[in-house]
């Protein structure tokens, strides 16, 4: 190519429109934000307690009342609208420190301080397991005793990821092991785009179409006054149809992909990966690495039964991977695993959490749009005013419709809420009645909820474990975006079509 075809070229890269960066996104996303402030005005529910049973056991949750909706109005009965402005002190939300108080939010339990803070620990950790040489050196050894039956690892990794999101709600811990996954997926020939597929999207699947997911379906039956765990024979044979689907679509990707690896979606973050293929010595296997990989497998194990047994959640396994690190790093130390010392055991954890540091931005930022329109807050807002207005709308919409629409709705609302027990908590008192109301049974109004919420969470920019998957394969939202707009059309379609169909079939 000669200098001045270069140029050209340059100039034609320069010109080409660029998706822009995900923070950039978010930004004008709260900018969106702020001006529903002015346009609609602040409401509120009374709360009420619901008891239900799961396996015998009396749950208890805190939700809404769905009769007891009003608009918020001052002294003179004029309507209340909680107005954002660019700037908020003592601790309130306005446009130039949405960010800020989004990064501050919440607790250890949840979004988003909680959820930053187990992606930097678990980022650390893997980084000083990632240290010791032992992963690099196992894909390796790997890489060559299953050559020609490579693609075997997609569908067993999507199936069990699938299983773990239907039995326990498996969602934060898939970023665990996206880091292990990413540059094993590269060396066989696949990308970024393929491990995401295979460890959060398929968590995804299985967390929608759950029969049994604790924080789930459960919560959304109980709320809405139905038998727990009931229905769980059609439920498993949606969850095998849409496990299979994911499968298929993935499958179809990567072997396009290992054809034609400049197709990917993700080649900046896969050139990471590859630069760290071409710098790995020759293979090496000793103890250190069978006890290191040992205290990875065990870690999982006891991870796995912490969470099913004990219902542990992010402090607990941030704590037990915690561990891991330091446990690696001291085998590394002890063995001389890639000549480490202690301070490379520090060195390592600080460049595995500085990973995490770009999508932890982007949780503080997305919880912050939804601080701007009210969230988690008991006084009158915007979200509230929402939720009602569009409930309102859905009752008075012909059967198959509403039993549509529902699904559409709770789509839609996840971009607000993606936690499955708060979106749950928020919409099934007053999906639930509604579904009376427009002839829907309350088992399709909860199918309606599981599709709705799961589903886009493969998506939504809002959701703190997506954007911390795709941190760690180095992926940004807008190439994400790309990608999988038409695996989520081909499962809002198929979707559509179960919801309907299980409304017409008296599905209860």
């Amino acid at each position: 190519m000669s200098h001045t075809t270069a140029e050209v070229y340059q100039a034609v890269q320069t010109r080409q429109w660029r998706m822009p960066d995900t923070l950039v996104l978010i930004f004008f996303i709260g900018v969106l934000a702020v001006l529903l402030t002015y346009l609609i005005p602040a409401g509120s529910f009374d709360s009420q307690t619901i008891s239900y049973l799961v396996d015998g056991v009396e749950k208890t949750r805190e939700t809404i009342d769905p009769s007891s909706f009003a608009y918020a109005t001052d002294k003179s009965g004029e309507l209340v609208y909680n107005t954002v402005g660019l700037f908020e002190s003592g601790g309130g939300i306005g446009l130039m420190n949405f960010i800020f108080e989004g990064l501050v939010s919440g607790d250890k339990w949840g979004s988003a301080v909680g959820v930053i803070m187990f992606m930097l620990v678990i980022g650390g950790a893997f980084g000083v397991v990632m240290r010791t040489g032992t992963i690099d050196n196992g894909i390796l050894r790997l890489i060559d005793k299953t050559k020609g039956s490579e693609a075997l690892f997609i569908p067993v990794l999507f199936l069990l990821f699938s299983l773990g999101g239907a039995v326990f709600g498996m969602g934060e811990e898939a970023v665990a092991f996206a880091i292990i996954i990413a540059p094993l997926m590269v060396r066989l020939g696949y990308d970024g785009i393929t491990t995401v597929m295979v460890t959060y999207v398929a968590t995804q699947i299985g967390f929608a179409t759950s029969w049994m997911n604790p924080f789930s379906v459960a919560v959304a039956q109980g709320i809405a006054g139905i038998p727990v765990l009931s229905g769980a024979g059609l439920r498993m044979g949606i969850w095998v149809f849409f496990t299979l689907i994911g499968i298929g679509f993935t499958l179809l990707y990567a072997s396009r992909i290992k054809k034609n690896p400049s197709a990917s979606f993700s080649l900046k973050g896969d050139a990471h990966f590859k630069k760290q293929s071409l710098e790995s010595k020759a293979s090496r296997w000793g103890l250190g690495d069978t006890l290191v990989l040992l205290t990875v497998a065990a870690t999982t194990i006891w991870v796995v039964w912490g969470v099913v047994v004990h219902a542990w959640y992010l402090p607990e396994i941030a704590s037990q991977f915690f561990t891991m690190g330091i446990v690696a790093g001291i085998l590394g130390v002890i063995f001389r695993l890639n000549a480490m010392t202690a301070n490379d055991i520090a060195a390592a954890f600080k460049e595995g959490a500085g990973i995490m540091l770009a999508p932890a931005l982007l949780v503080g930022a997305a919880k912050g749009v939804l601080l701007i329109l009210g969230g988690d807050s008991a006084e009158p807002s915007v979200l509230n005013s929402i939720l009602n207005s569009a409930g309102g709308a859905i009752s008075g919409l012909p059967e198959v419709v509403a039993a549509w629409f529902m699904y559409l709705f709770q789509s839609v609302f996840n971009f607000f809420v993606t936690s499955g027990s708060g979106q749950a908590a928020l919409t099934m008192p007053l999906m639930a009645p509604l579904a009376d109301i427009a002839g829907v049974t309350r088992q399709v109004a909860v199918l309606a909820f599981q599709l709705g919420d799961g589903l886009t969470n493969i998506i939504v920019p809002t959701s703190a474990s997506l954007m911390a998957t795709l941190g760690v394969c180095r992926i940004d939202w807008g190439d994400w975006a790309r990608f999988c707009w038409r695996f989520i059309l081909l499962l809002f379609v198929l979707s559509s079509v179960i919801v309907v169909g299980a409304h017409l079939a008296g599905f209860a």
